[in-house]
Order: structure tokens, then sequence, then C-alpha cells
């Protein structure tokens, strides 16, 4: 936007209203008002991935060749996968919709020199506004003037504690944005206290809460999940079209009929087309969601459930995900660092009977119902003010006066001249002279606490005469040091065991937090997680991405970071071939969860975060994310395996058909035949979504991985394939079939071996220990059953199929055991090899 700070002068006068008018024209209403593109675009653009238009081809091959069964059932999976990614896109928009409706409000401006209330989105870059406690900031602003003036930022950086703003000092850059900038307010804040008079710096999207607007706007970096499926479409596409060209030129040398082998060649796309696909990873995913809802996991994004399963890091917020979101008393010490109740209970005097606006840390104190204060009331008080930073309340029971003094711990030192020190047999308290060395014990204690991350008040008080009761600021002299109340937001207690559970499930924990970073490192010190380097948001926004890319590897604390910061460490994790989620509640994450492989709110979140976030936990509880990732993990494993198997047996028999025109002086398979086998094997494998998972593969993150997908299919299609040939020679040498005994033979043995190969592939250990689920048993040896009856039936005749002689069977049987112990043999070497040529990677 254009920098006009240096040309808006500070004065109170504000703008003119004529300058507001033209400033108005010039850079727009002070709204969030996201772009949209139109819903048909939206749509239209998720038939752009490659598998999608694979099937799209495959779909109009199968209607042109009359197969029209096969041609609805892809069409019906293409159109429900296209549908769930244009869901996925339309709720980002609403999120940015949710976030505009955040900062609606009026506000006080000077105009022409007097006051006047204005809807916010008249707001332009120079207009002065007036703020007090209880106000919404309306814009990103500068500070002109400013008494006692606390706002609370939790919205931009999730920080609990309220922050003091004074006057800008110097100059401001309009262009960065930092919420650490002392000068500054931020669009969205609320202020707690005080007042201030500021000017508008930033309106609507150039704010830093616009800019997270514009962020959940843009489609989102394309996940592990997308980015797999993106490669295997391609993968797919390559060898389709490879083979599909030679199986056409192979014929046309031949002087065949041109037809048919044109026929013959789109069967075989048809057939290495994972049409199913979108069917098995739909049907695995919505089983996978309705799994996870019994777990208090709610799944927006079905995709978002394998990206679970392949995570390998997870970034979270602080606030409200490792920790409780409001503020706790922990400690109430004396001045050597002993606990006292005695500390506990003047400060509780204090906070009880104080009638200004209490702050979190007073709520705390009075969150301690078992402090019995009965006996005690309130003379007289001295308001807080952000000069003294103290509070005073006169109070007394039957025995005593006391005026009890609570604040900063310099500003309460600096009026004291005793301190407490033990208590007499009668249980009052001892007190000793103040002295530097007491003074400097009081600073080392203070000085440890604040390494600990704790937020820390001093109690101090001094007895007064029976007739004293007009206590005034003068009064807070001489007093005596009872000790001090120290504050943090607390660890859940079941972040720890739930940290340790993805530990050892190798998913490694990053800490990503807008609070400073003694807090933070406080906090997973609570939580046993280890602290390996740290990088704070001023570090950050001075790396470039190559750089980060590089500090991110050893990292897992980042703090003080802004939104912006936050999605740049997501992306240059993902960037390293990572897979990460992000966990977070509050607006100040919305972008982050955007950008995460896979965004996880909470129920009790901002609605902001909510919308941008993929899954939303109904308990606040890392325990329930931990089951969540081994849900996902099942349900890849799943997918997995038919993708194995159609990119390796099918793959196998697919090759043979094409390598068979070479030597035979006919098509070795009918296309409808090749179209019927492709249905059958299909609807052999559709109980998969119900199928077991081994416990090895639910123990590490899993993801897409080409180069393993085709090491695979490179090991186990040529068995296949060798089997294939190995039945090309029964049929041709031992049992002189003829072209429809060749048809009807190879048509029933390579189903045969499509189909009861699952049984080998579906697990990495032994096929004999690991048990199907029993609806694919069924499936799978109900489709061979119909295979090899197919040939007696009325139908056969039409499908150019014939009886097949006794001794066929026989021979098929042999040939199937064989080939399913030799699969089972190379697999076993093939996953021994694999590891051991790519072992886990730390994370």
């Amino acid at each position: 936007m254009d920098k006009i700070a240096g040309t808006v002068s500070p004065s109170a006068a504000g703008l003119t209203g004529s300058e507001a008018a033209a400033r108005l024209a010039r850079f727009g209403p002070n709204v969030l008002k996201p772009h949209r593109r139109s819903v048909a675009l939206q749509f239209l653009a998720r038939f752009g991935n490659p598998l999608v238009i694979v099937l799209l081809v495959a779909c109009a091959i199968s209607a042109a060749t009359g197969d029209a069964t096969s041609a609805a059932v892809i069409a019906v999976m293409v159109l429900l996968s296209v549908v769930l990614d244009f869901v996925q896109e339309y709720r980002a928009g609403q999120a940015a919709e949710q976030l505009s409706q955040q900062v609606a409000l009026n506000v006080s401006v000077l105009r022409d020199g007097a006051r006047a209330e204005i809807p916010a989105e008249q707001l332009v870059p120079g207009d002065v506004v007036l703020l007090s406690a209880g106000d919404l900031v309306p814009a990103d602003a500068q500070v002109l003037l400013a008494q006692d003036f606390f706002v609370n930022q939790a919205l931009l950086t999730g920080e609990a504690f309220p922050v003091e703003r004074h006057a800008a000092t110097a100059p401001v850059d309009v262009d960065r944005i930092d919420t650490e900038t002392d000068g500054q307010v931020f669009m969205g804040s609320n202020v707690v206290s005080g007042s201030a008079q500021v000017r508008v710096l930033r309106t609507a999207k150039a704010t830093a809460i616009g800019r997270i607007a514009q962020d959940l706007e843009k489609r989102p970096p394309p996940t592990a999940f997308e980015i797999g499926t993106r490669r295997f479409g391609l993968l797919i596409m390559r060898l389709t079209l490879l083979l599909v060209l030679f199986t056409i030129l192979v014929n046309a040398m031949f002087h065949r009929p041109l037809l048919e082998s044109f026929l013959f060649g789109v069967a075989l796309a048809v057939g290495l087309t994972p049409e199913l696909l979108p069917m098995i990873v739909s049907v695995t995913l919505s089983r996978g969601a309705l799994r996870m809802a019994r777990r208090q996991v709610i799944v927006k994004r079905l995709s978002a459930i394998q990206d679970m399963g392949a995570m390998d890091v997870l970034c979270t917020d602080k606030t409200g995900t490792l920790t409780e979101a409001r503020i706790r008393l922990e400690q109430h010490l004396d001045p050597a660092g002993n606990d006292s109740a005695r500390v506990l209970r003047l400060a509780f005097l204090n906070s009880a009977n104080e009638s200004g606006l209490k702050s979190p840390l007073d709520d705390a104190i009075l969150a301690h119902g078992e402090v019995d204060v009965s006996g005690w009331r309130k003379l007289d008080e001295v308001p807080f003010d952000f000069e003294r930073r103290r509070v005073s309340v006169l109070v007394e029971d039957a025995t005593q006066r006391l005026l009890i003094v609570k604040g900063a711990p310099e500003d309460v030192l600096r009026v004291c001249t005793q301190v407490e020190d033990g208590t007499d047999a009668d249980g009052s308290p001892r007190t000793d002279a103040l002295d530097d060395r007491r003074r400097q014990a009081c600073t080392s204690l203070l000085d440890r606490l604040a390494d600990q991350g704790f937020r820390v008040l001093a109690v101090a008080w001094r007895a007064e005469p029976g007739d004293f009761i007009d206590a005034t600021a003068a009064d807070e002299t001489t007093l005596v040091l009872a000790g001090f109340v120290a504050f943090l937001d607390p660890p859940k207690q079941s972040a720890k065991p739930a940290l340790a559970a993805l530990a050892a499930s190798g998913v490694a924990v990053k800490i990503v937090t807008g609070d400073n970073e003694l807090v933070a490192r406080h906090v997973c010190g609570e939580l046993g997680l280890a602290v390996t380097g740290v990088l704070t948001g001023a570090q950050i926004e001075a790396m470039n991405d190559d750089a980060l890319r590089a500090g991110v590897a050893s990292v897992n604390l980042f703090a003080r970071a802004n939104p912006q910061q936050k999605t740049r460490v997501l992306l240059a994790l993902k960037a390293r071939g990572h897979v990460v989620g992000y966990m977070g509640d509050g607006i100040n994450d919305a972008p982050s969860l955007h950008a995460a492989d896979v965004g996880i709110s909470v129920e009790s979140g901002g609605d902001v975060a909510k919308q941008a976030a993929a899954m939303i936990l109904m308990r606040s509880d890392l325990g329930v994310l931990h089951d969540g990732i081994i849900e996902g993990r099942r349900t890849f494993g799943n997918v997995m395996k038919y993708i194995m198997m159609a990119t390796s047996s099918n793959f196998g028999n697919m090759f043979s058909m094409a390598a068979a025109t070479l030597f035979l002086p006919y098509l070795p398979m009918l296309p409808l035949q090749v179209l019927l086998n492709n249905f059958l094997y299909d609807l052999s494998e559709t109980p998969l979504p119900l199928d077991n998972v081994d416990d090895a593969d639910l123990a590490r993150p899993r993801r897409w991985d080409m180069a393993f997908i085709r090491d695979f299919m490179a090991t186990i299609g040529p068995i296949s394939s060798l089997f294939d040939f190995l039945t090309f020679y029964v049929l041709l040498k031992v049992l002189e079939a003829g072209e429809r005994e060749f048809h009807t033979g190879w048509f029933v043995e390579s189903l045969a071996t499509q189909v009861l190969v699952i049984f080998i592939i579906r697990t990495r250990g032994n096929p004999l220990k690991s048990r199907p689920h029993p609806l694919l048993v069924a499936t799978s040896l109900g489709i061979v059953a119909l295979a090899a009856i197919l040939p007696y039936t009325p139908l056969a005749a039409m499908l150019g199929l014939v009886p097949l002689p006794p001794e066929f069977f026989a021979i098929l049987g042999a040939m199937v055991a064989a080939y399913l112990l030799l699969v089972e043999l190379v697999k076993r070497w093939f996953f021994r090899r694999w590891e051991r040529r790519h072992p886990p990677v730390a994370t």
C-alpha cells in the first residue's frame, strides 16, 4: 500500500471530511471481504488432476465400446472425488468470510477537529482514532498518545497476558508488521485498560488480520495425499500410453484388422486404469471418518485422514493445545523462596477487595477458593494505575488493620524497607531490614522465576493504627515485603503421555508459538519435551527461505512467531519432504491450519480456526489426536493394498496381453473379455476398506512413495507375466488349444492369479498369520469360482468363452499355488532389500 506515515500530522485534529472521502475512494472500505472465484470455476478446476484425466478418458472409452457399466462406475467415482475436493476449497472461502465478520463495529475518530462516531468500514489510513477500555482496535495503527494503555493481542499472538503500548518514539514502517512493536496496535486486538489516540496505518486486507484472511482465500499448498495421487496418475498415464501404442503398432505390423486392434488397445487402456481407486479411497476414508468420529475426531476433509497417517511432524501452538489457555496461580513464596500460605492470604485479600478492573492475574488468585478471609472487611482502596503499577487495599479484622499492596515486583520492592523473616511463637510475622543482601536474594529469586517462564507479582503490607481510614498512594512507603505470587498457563495433564505416544509412533513434535521463549521452554520441560533448538520470530524474519529450510531441521521450538512466520516454518518443513500437521485453536493459527498437510483444531477453538482446519477434536486432548493418527495409517494401509495390486499383478497381466500380440496369430483375449476380466477383478477388491492392517504398518508414518510403487511393480509384475507365459505354453503346446479355448483358458488363469494374490500382498508378514476380513475372502474366492463357471453357463457364447478340459483346472491349481508361493518369497526378499536401502529417517 502507499506509504502515508510521513505525510500525516500527528495533530489531534485528525483528517478533514474531504481528505477522508478522497482516501476512502483511494484505499477502499475497511472491510475484509474476500475475493471469490465463481463456484463453477472452483468446481471445474478440480478436473486438472492427471489421475482424474486418465479416469475420464477410460470412462469415455468404456462408453464408446458399449461397456456402459464400467463407464457409469468410473463416472460416479470421479464425480465423488471431485466433489470432495471442491467442498474443501469452498470451506476455505467460508473461513475467510467468517473472519471478516469478527471486526464489524463503530469507532470514535477525530474528523474536522471534532469527535465523531463512524462505522469502522469508513476508516482510512491517516484517521485519528480514540480508544478506551473495552474497545476493539478497528485497524492497524500507530500510537500517538497513551495513558495506562494495555491491549490483549491473543487474537493474533495467542498470548493470554495483556501487553502495554506506549506512544511511538520512532518512525513507523507501514509495510512491516510486527506484533512486538511497542508503538503499534493491530486490528482485532481489544483494549483491556487505559486510553489512547492512534493514527491508522493500514486498513482492510493490508492489516495483519487482513493478511490472514487473504492467506485463507488462497488455495492451500498441495497436501502429501494430493501430491501422491497426482504422481500416481502420471505414472499410470505413462504406462498406459506406452502399452497401448506398442499393442496397436504390433498389430498394424502384422496387418491385423485395424478396428479390432484398436478396440483391443482400448480394452488394455481400461484394464490398466485403476478405476476402482476413487471408490476404494472414498469408502476407506468414509469408514475411517466414522471410526474417528467415535473417537471424538470430526473429519471435515476426508483426504486429511491419509495425510494424518503419513504425518511425521506435528507442529502445535502452545496456548490452548498444550496448555489450559487460562492463567493459574502456581506458587506463593516468601522472600526466601519457600511456600507461604500467608502470602496467598494477603494476595487474596487484596484481589478480593479490589474494585477496579480485575486482571487475569486477579482472577487466578481468586480461583483459590480454599483461602479463608472471613472476618476481614474493606475500609479503603488505592486503585491500580500504570505509573505506580500497584494496587492497595486497607482491610481489618478483629485484631489488626493492614494496608496490603500488590503489584509489579520492582515497583513494590522500591517502597519496601523491611522483609518478613519467619514467625514468632504466637504466629505473628517477624520482620527484618530489607538490606542490600536481602534485596539481592529477592532479585535472584525473581530472575529464577522469570527463567522458568513465570509471571510474578510482589505482595507487601504495613500495619496501620486503628484510626487510619483514608489511604492514598503516599501511604505506600516503608512496607514489609511478604513475598511473591507466580503465575503460569499450566500444561494439560493429558499432554505429556500423548506427546510420548506420538514420539513412539514416529511423529516429531515442534512447538510454534507467539509466546516468549522462556515460557515455552518451561512448558516443554513440564511436558518432558527436550528442546533441541530455538528460533524466534525475529530470526525467522531475517532468514530467506533456503536458510529457514536448513534451520528447521534441528529446531523444535519456534517462539514469538507471528502467523506469517508460522506458515513459513510449515512450508519449510514440507519443502524438506515432511508431511506436516498443525494444531491450533485461534484466529492467529488459521493460516497455518490452512497451509499444513492436515490442519487440526479443537471444538472449543475460534470459528475461523475450525473453518480452516481439516479435522476438529471434540476433546482438546492430544491423546485423541494420536488415535486419529493410527486410524489414518490404517486407512492408508488399505488404500496401498489396492495400489500395490493394481500396479503389480494387474499390470503384469496387461503387459502379458500386449506381449502376446507378438507371437499369436490372433488377439490373446477379446476386448469384451478384457473389460469383463477387469470388472470382476475390481469387484473382488471392494471389501478392501474393511480389511485389517498389520500392527507393523501402524507403528510408523506411511506416505505415497512413487519409488516404492514403481519398484514393487517392477519386482512382482514380471512374476505374473512369467506365469501368464507358462499358461500360454500349457494352452498351446500341452492342451493344443484353439483360439476360443486360448481366450477362455487365459481369462480364467489371469483372473485367478490377479484376485488370489491379494492374500499375499495385503500383508508384509506371513499371510497365514495375518487374517483378512471375511468379506474379502468371500468376494475373492467367489469371483475366482465365477470365472471358472462362466464357460459352462448360457452367457459363455455371448462372452466368447467355451468349456475347458478337466486337466486344465488340475494344471491351473498347481500353477496358482506355485505363483502365490513365488510371490510370497519374492515379496519377503523385496521388503528386506527395500528396508535395508531405505531405513526410517529421523525427524
